[in-house]
């Protein structure tokens, strides 16, 4: 999800739940550190989800409002995002323990943003923290003023949090061993951010998209709207079957994608229009994306912030 630089309130993520539409999918709940209930669902067999609430993040729910999960292999676990908090990285780090005795190897965190790497400080070593290679920099330069700004609403939450840097840099694509079950990690071009990671299990045919994918969450641009189109198209030829949305349902894949297509396009061709109409930002923040709103939750707060990343991209093309 986008965290804006100003900061001036907290940042609402809606989630939209379709897992019992699964054709094949477990649960297990239990309480852990003040997130009540964790819920894992198993989506396909050997890979985990918990799906984050649709609520802000903030010291009840402990910042549990994006998608993490993990997968298991014969010989290791990889951890895929770690949460808002140090108490959702316990959480997801007991419930790994819940499913299998096989230790956890691998911790990759999707991007930069709070709600996918506060819980980092939950696995230490010897397990290996993967990230895109711009994920260094973007920690070192956002995490403590994330750190800073949520700590308003957090408070206690937040506790024990620490900024984990990768110790696996992926420049492009790397495989991930788990014992029987490889994962493909891909970095991506800037889009929805600048650090952004896929990881494909080919095994079951899962696809972690991370927040390159938005289910119902109107899409949040917080890296170039050009890049994420094309990267979009990239996606695509993805052979997964199904696809874990940073925020949202379990979905179809690549049907996923189309809405988001749609309204990312519709923000282009808005921004260059009215930029070539010499209407000015102020102005076309209030128009560019419009006609999508019906199609997304959560619209009203943050396509006015997308409309205004996409105009100041285009206006220089």
């Amino acid at each position: 999800m986008f965290f804006p630089r100003s900061f001036n309130s907290a940042v609402r993520v809606s989630i939209a739940f379709s897992i019992m539409a699964l054709a094949r999918t477990t649960t297990s709940t239990y309480s852990q550190g003040g997130i009540d209930p964790f819920r894992i669902n198993e989506v396909a067999p050997g890979v985990y989800v918990h799906f984050g609430a649709n609520e802000l993040m903030n010291a009840q729910n402990a910042g549990a409002i994006a998608n993490i999960g993990f997968v298991v292999g014969s010989d290791a676990v990889a951890v895929i995002d770690t949460g808002g908090s140090i108490r959702e990285g316990r959480a997801l780090r007991e419930a790994v323990q819940r499913f299998t005795d096989t230790e956890i190897k691998y911790v990759i965190n999707t991007h930069a943003h709070p709600d996918h790497v506060f819980g980092n400080a939950a696995f230490e070593a010897p397990a290996i923290f993967v990230g895109h290679h711009n994920l260094p920099r973007a920690l070192a330069i956002n995490g403590p003023f994330y750190l800073k700004a949520f700590r308003r609403e957090m408070k206690s939450a937040l506790d024990d949090v620490k900024i984990v840097p990768p110790t696996l840099i992926v420049d492009d694509e790397v495989k991930v061993d788990l014992g029987h079950r490889s994962l493909i990690v891909k970095a991506w071009r800037t889009s929805h951010t600048d650090n952004d990671l896929t990881v494909f299990d080919p095994t079951s045919g899962v696809l972690f998209a991370g927040d390159l994918l938005f289910v119902q969450h109107v899409p949040v641009l917080d890296g170039s709207v050009l890049g994420w189109l094309k990267t979009i198209g990239d996606l695509t030829r993805i052979p997964a079957t199904r696809v874990v949305p940073g925020h949202g349902g379990v979905s179809d894949w690549p049907d996923a994608l189309a809405a988001e297509r749609t309204y990312l396009q519709r923000l282009v061709s808005d921004c260059r229009d009215l930029i070539k109409r010499g209407i000015p930002l102020a102005q076309a923040t209030d128009i560019a994306g419009t006609s999508e709103k019906s199609n997304w939750e959560l619209f009203d707060e943050y396509n006015k912030r997308n409309a205004t990343a996409a105009y100041s991209e285009l206006e220089w093309e």
